[in-house]
């Protein structure tokens, strides 16, 4: 009993510790902008998460047989905190409809044959899915603004710091106000269309999409990424979704393009090429 006790006090002692040096351990704090007290979050970024092919956590599934394992989903833990996404009833039958049709040519305004998938379409990705693409991005910082650009369909967006305003127009990255709190980017994201899905699992939202981005310095080149989702139109409550992005330090890492119109136009557009007689 005696020595039982002493192992559990040991494991107490120890534990207290732990505790207390993670308590006092310094928090990082990031290089600053040149100029300025802010963070520098500048440089080539990049999520390594399976969320593009599903933001909950999900097994490995299989793409179009014709193709073998070529298209196959690779298998992830996902990034929605709790792995619930509070779907009102309506729109969690939607979410299945969408998955299940995701390959399938739709009719959409009684001409066009198009696939229901918006990334197949190359459409611009939409806020927050851009940031877990498995593309890198660019994020070049001002005192005021900061341009964040997306390989996927050369995709951008301006966050602005120094005036905060409604956005004017709907559009498919929608419109950035940028605020410090501390070390932290926090981006309020409005004024978004109803034309992208969180990831090709049919996860979406309507034009009342309301995101708040928080973009934390972790490690000199780790940036810890959370977005509040918020659509009363959609879900029923507000939910998270959080992961690293990692700074690409690979030799000769750059920023390159991915057009994707030219791969997607025969797709959309293919059904209106004129038919010539034999």
């Amino acid at each position: 009993m005696r020595r039982c006790l002493d192992v559990a006090s040991g494991a107490a002692v120890v534990s207290i510790l732990a505790v207390t040096a993670a308590a006092q351990a310094p928090t990082y704090k990031a290089a600053r902008l040149a100029g300025t007290d802010r963070p520098n979050l500048d440089g080539l970024w990049q999520a390594l998460t399976e969320a593009n092919w599903d933001i909950q956590a999900h097994a490995a599934q299989p793409g179009p047989s014709q193709f073998g394992a070529l298209y196959a989903e690779p298998a992830g833990p996902g990034i929605v905190e709790g792995n619930e996404i509070p779907y009102q009833p309506w729109a969690m039958a939607k979410k299945k409809e969408n998955f299940e049709k995701r390959l399938t040519r739709v009719n959409t305004d009684g001409v066009r044959l198009e696939p229901l998938d918006p990334e197949a379409k190359c459409y611009l990705p939409g806020v927050p899915r851009a940031n877990y693409m498995p593309f890198p991005f660019e994020i070049i910082q001002g005192d005021k603004k900061i341009l964040v650009a997306y390989e996927f369909a050369s995709a951008s967006r301006l966050i602005t710091l120094d005036k905060a305003g409604p956005a004017p127009v709907e559009s498919y990255m929608g419109w950035s106000n940028g605020r410090w709190d501390g070390d932290t980017l926090v981006v309020d994201v409005t004024g978004m269309n109803d034309k992208t899905w969180f990831d090709r699992a049919g996860n979406f939202h309507s034009d009342a999409l309301h995101v708040v981005e928080r973009w934390t310095p972790a490690g000199p080149d780790v940036l810890q990424y959370e977005a509040t989702i918020e659509d009363p139109k959609v879900f029923t409550r507000p939910w998270k979704m959080s992961f690293p992005l990692y700074r690409r330090l690979d030799r000769n890492a750059q920023f390159l393009e991915f057009k994707c119109v030219p791969f997607s136009e025969e797709l959309v557009y293919g059904h209106l090429r004129k038919q010539t007689g034999k």
